[in-house]
């Protein structure tokens, strides 16, 4: 296959794809309740209700040494009257890149009923003990990946990769409560969070919560409808 052949090929296909071939739910901005934290809450619920598979994935993205923006999916750990939470080590890039710019956003898509959420503001570390307990909180494989420590650096093989895993899985079995010193939980503490309803005919609804100046994490919030 020739390039141009592949390159129509990929075309096609991407454009024989269709979005929300399903019905999707309605949402009424004017009974949002006044903050973000029970409509997300809420809106989780229902996509775990609706069968959408790992509805607590969430893109992460940040800022590097030069400003440039990264991005990953990861893990929601929680969402309370803090923020969100997650967790990383500290010394991977995106942890690097969190201590020099303390800011990040986030991204939830749920197309099982059309939804996005989006999340932005200023990111805190929480405590060693509060980043322990996250961390034995969570499953075997959870605790030998954090074992592993290396994140983000380059392996020589893929052959090194599984002997180190498998000897950080050996030992997570062994000592289930060992140290992961750099594994830190965070949590993005939000200035702005929008919720996102798709509509089959673009009719798209966009609810943007704004947190009022000197509110802190227990103030107020302006709520926003903008256009799609």
């Amino acid at each position: 296959m020739t390039d141009d052949t592949a390159q129509r090929s990929f075309r096609d296909l991407l454009h024989a794809q269709r979005v929300w071939d399903t019905e999707l739910p309605a949402f009424d901005p004017e009974v949002a309740p006044p903050a973000p934290l029970a409509l997300f809450h809420t809106w989780f619920a229902e996509a775990v209700a609706a069968g959408q598979p790992e509805p607590h994935a969430m893109a992460l993205a940040t800022a590097d040494a030069e400003g440039l923006p990264d991005v990953r999916t990861l893990l929601l750990h929680d969402a309370d009257e803090r923020g969100w939470h997650f967790a990383s080590h500290a010394t991977s890039a995106k942890g690097h890149q969190l201590a020099a710019r303390p800011h990040a956003a986030l991204g939830f898509y749920w197309p099982a009923q059309g939804r996005q959420v989006r999340v932005r503001g200023p990111v805190v570390r929480c405590t060693p003990a509060e980043s322990h307990a996250d961390l034995h909180a969570r499953s075997t494989g959870a605790l030998a990946a954090a074992l592993t420590g290396a994140q983000s650096e380059v392996v020589g093989s893929v052959a090194e990769l599984h002997r180190t895993a498998d000897a950080a899985w050996d030992r997570a079995v062994a000592e289930p409560d060992a140290e992961a010193p750099t594994w830190t939980r965070y949590v993005v503490e939000p200035a702005e969070v929008e919720f996102f309803q798709g509509d089959a005919r673009r009719r798209h609804i966009r609810l943007r919560y704004r947190r009022t100046e000197g509110g802190g994490t227990g103030g107020d919030w302006t709520r926003e409808l903008l256009w799609p």
